[in-house]
């Protein structure tokens, strides 16, 4: 029940009214002569009219900035990919002899994991995702945003860039558009969507910390956006999209010294979208990727060599070797010339230089600007394209694939080739020679990558041997 007040003691309201004006007015007026008298006479300002707070919007979402209507129409395009890899274990490791003679002891087991991916095209039902995410998979699904989970079907890959290309049922799909990544500038702002540690669907957000990244341990051909947006474990093959929810890069890669249980430290890396429509292109048109190369090798400049050649360090690389018959020896170049810029790009490193080839099509034409004896010049070249089967090289190397050495292996200075591919009842697969073996030497003369290899065969040698390095461990080989 309310308290009621009798007339006796109900306060009379115009009393209270009179009392309340003349506190406020009181105050205002002690204010108002404490700063007339504290301040001079001949600067007199009138006192700045009162602002009114503007009340917090209320159930007005429109005038708030927001990424959620980009991220409503870019998420369904990001899938979960998950892959299963059947292994066939042995007490006796990779021992044929004793797994022939106990094979009731050896088991399957299988291997799962997680990862990302991108549908760019809705109609045939393409999916980018990265090489190393399928890589070694006998069976690969996809599940998409409203939760249908698709069989999907290896198109190609090409572990050099991290891509990989898979295909899925085209129903009902959504794609993401590509941007032109040539266009991105550092502080541009970007978004990471994928499935880091399995949670489907997280969005992180930041800028372009760079771009033309390369010299990251362990991968091939390298051309990198780098962003601080959170990239995690699962979050590898996702996309890293623009304000308009264009696709820009695949997520591939983050990088810590203390590993990924450190947590996120702000360096991320993607494949830009340019290079990833190139190879996808190859892989769809061809089945495989072909690269460009120059046929010549190169060496840094270091503080030592900037002396004796009367230049700066890091100014370019210094030609050590132009193989004969290449598109260097026709383009005029010969040892000694350093080369300082191509297409009007500077080259720093061998490594940037060797990167700008590969990452290129064959027949692609360069711009070299170089010093010669101190005389700058400019050359046209055009690339060649860089095989790797050994069909062309020696028939006892028929069926044998070629690689690149990976950088893992190029930053414990090893140098040579890796074997990629041996096709089962060959010479080679006879004689011993495996997939991943590193051919760090061979009778056929002296290389360091694998334009030189290929060169180092012009004569053809009576005996094949091979040096050759398999976990951990050097040998010889001989091809008969």
């Amino acid at each position: 029940m309310s308290p009621r007040f009798s007339s006796a003691h109900r306060p009379a309201l115009p009393m209270l009214l009179a009392l309340t004006l003349a506190a406020g007015f009181g105050g205002f007026a002690a204010t108002f002569l404490r700063s007339g008298l504290s301040s001079p006479a001949e600067a007199q300002v009138a006192a700045p009219p009162m602002l009114a707070t503007p009340p917090a919007p209320v159930g007005n979402r429109q005038s708030l900035p927001s990424l959620a209507p980009m991220l409503e129409r870019s998420m369904p395009a990001v899938v979960s990919v998950s892959t299963q890899q059947r292994i066939r274990v042995s007490p006796f490791g990779n021992d044929p002899i004793f797994r022939r003679m106990f094979p009731e002891l050896t088991q399957e087991r299988i291997n799962e994991s997680l990862g990302s991916g991108v549908i760019v095209d809705a109609s045939q039902g393409y999916v980018l995702t990265n090489h190393h995410v399928i890589e070694g998979a006998d069976d690969v699904a996809v599940t998409l945003s409203d939760g249908r989970k698709l069989k999907a079907r290896f198109i190609g890959s090409d572990p050099d860039t991290d891509i990989a290309l898979m295909k899925i049922p085209a129903e009902n799909l959504t794609a993401m558009p590509l941007a032109d990544s040539s266009l991105l500038r550092v502080g541009d702002f970007v978004v990471a969507i994928g499935n880091p540690f399995g949670f489907n669907q997280t969005v992180t957000s930041g800028i372009v910390s760079a771009v033309g990244r390369s010299n990251l341990p362990g991968v091939g051909f390298q051309n990198f956006i780098q962003t601080d947006a959170s990239i995690n474990p699962g979050n590898s093959g996702g996309a890293l999209v623009d304000l308009n929810g264009h696709l820009v890069g695949i997520n591939t890669a983050s990088f810590n010294l203390q590993g990924s249980q450190a947590g996120n430290i702000g360096l991320g890396f993607a494949i830009p979208a340019n290079l990833a429509a190139s190879i996808m292109r190859q892989l769809i048109e061809n089945g495989q990727v072909r690269r460009g190369t120059l046929g010549v090798e190169t060496q840094d400049i270091d503080a030592r060599l900037a002396r004796a050649l009367d230049v700066e360090a890091g100014s370019g690389v210094v030609v050590v070797r132009v193989i004969a018959g290449s598109s260097a020896e026709r383009a005029g170049l010969e040892v000694g010339d350093i080369i300082r810029h191509v297409n009007g790009q500077r080259i720093g490193s061998a490594e940037e230089f060797r990167n700008l080839q590969g990452l290129q099509a064959p027949d692609a034409r360069l711009v070299l600007e170089i010093l010669r004896n101190g005389r700058p010049l400019k050359l046209a070249a055009e690339l060649q394209e860089q095989p790797r089967d050994g069909d062309s090289l020696d028939a006892r190397l028929s069926g044998v694939t070629f690689g690149e050495l990976p950088e893992s292996l190029r930053r414990q200075g090893a140098s040579g080739v890796q074997v990629t591919a041996v096709a089962a009842n060959s010479r080679a697969a006879r004689a011993g020679l495996r997939p991943n073996d590193v051919i760090l030497a061979a009778s056929s003369g002296e290389f360091t990558d694998l334009a030189s290899f290929r060169a180092s065969f012009r004569n053809t040698p009576q005996q094949l041997v091979l040096r050759i390095w398999r976990d951990g461990q050097r040998g010889q080989l001989l091809i008969p």
